[in-house]
């Protein structure tokens, strides 16, 4: 399945690179949003299901008829299904899939193309799956697990999540330039950083078909399975990662994702508030009555 085609002469991708700031949390400040968030016991919308289990928030792109191509729809939707995650105080860990046989097909970029060119924006009330476009992220653990086709701007959500995992049939492809156009969606930003320079050129230039084991050896996932093991193997995961502190979870990402993109001189600065915000908290004391007794902790991010 390859993208929609939509030039038809030279254009102009006009896509704005600011910094992005943390959507919400204990450690960074709320974005603006509509009065009352929907519920989400398994709720859904026309491009975005949502399912709370537990602590986490299953987000399934949703429009297997197109394979899950990104049309204006589907941008805006993952969106702010990506703000209500982090708003929500129950859902700790967001696992993001696709619904159908495919993760994604890319871009549909007949739909969005104008858009595009004149700088998307996520939605009041949005977070920005990718880190790219103007809008907050998330505070919270994201974790992508693909299947069948995941094309350009798919590879880009698991380069902007923090734990991607891939059933084996999986075939990946950052095709822009066969388009004639470029990966704006963070691939020139991040896979370099992970994969290694020449790694990130070998695919980034030519738009080349990938496999699983290839995406495994780039880094770009963390896990190759079986495609029925794959959403349980996620479920899983997250699950693990739920029943740890979650201001402890936060402030990880934060110091580390600080460290990424600002350099180690700057996290380090930045340690100290965290640290004295973090032992400082009933989830801390929790931590310590717990091994003293020898038990798992239960921790309620306070």
């Amino acid at each position: 399945m390859q993208e929609r085609l939509f030039f038809k002469g030279p254009a102009l991708l006009i896509i704005a690179l600011k910094r992005f700031t943390f959507c919400s949390g204990p450690f960074g400040p709320k974005l603006p949003f509509a009065p009352e968030d929907p519920p989400m016991k398994q709720t859904s919308s026309s491009r975005v299901s949502r399912e709370l289990q537990g602590h986490v928030l299953l987000l399934g792109l949703d429009r297997v008829a197109k394979r899950n191509a990104f049309d204006l729809d589907l941008l805006n939707e993952l969106s702010l299904a990506y703000g209500e995650f982090d708003r929500n105080e129950e859902a700790r860990v967001a696992v993001v899939f696709g619904h159908g046989d495919h993760f994604t097909a890319g871009l549909d970029l007949i739909n969005v193309a104008h858009t595009m060119a004149q700088g998307w924006q996520p939605p009041l009330g949005g977070c920005d799956p990718w880190g790219v476009f103007a809008g907050p992220r998330v505070s919270k653990p994201v974790i992508v697990a693909a299947q069948g086709y995941c094309l350009t701007i798919g590879i880009e959500l698991m380069l902007a999540a923090d734990i991607n995992l891939c059933a084996s049939n999986t075939r990946f492809a950052q095709m822009e330039v066969q388009r004639g156009i470029f990966p704006f969606g963070g691939a020139t930003l991040r896979l370099h950083q992970i994969a290694g320079w020449g790694n990130a050129m070998r695919w980034l230039l030519t738009g080349d078909e990938f496999d699983a084991h290839e995406a495994l050896r780039l880094g770009l996932v963390q896990e190759v399975m079986a495609s029925e093991d794959l959403l349980p193997r996620a479920l899983a995961l997250a699950n693990r990662i739920a029943s740890q502190a979650p201001l402890g979870v936060q402030a990880t990402l934060i110091s580390a994702r600080q460290a990424r993109d600002e350099g180690e001189t700057a996290a380090a600065a930045g340690l100290p508030v965290l640290v004295e915000k973090l032992l400082n908290s009933e989830d801390a004391k929790e931590g310590v009555r717990a091994m003293l007794e020898k038990r798992p902790g239960v921790f309620k991010g306070l």
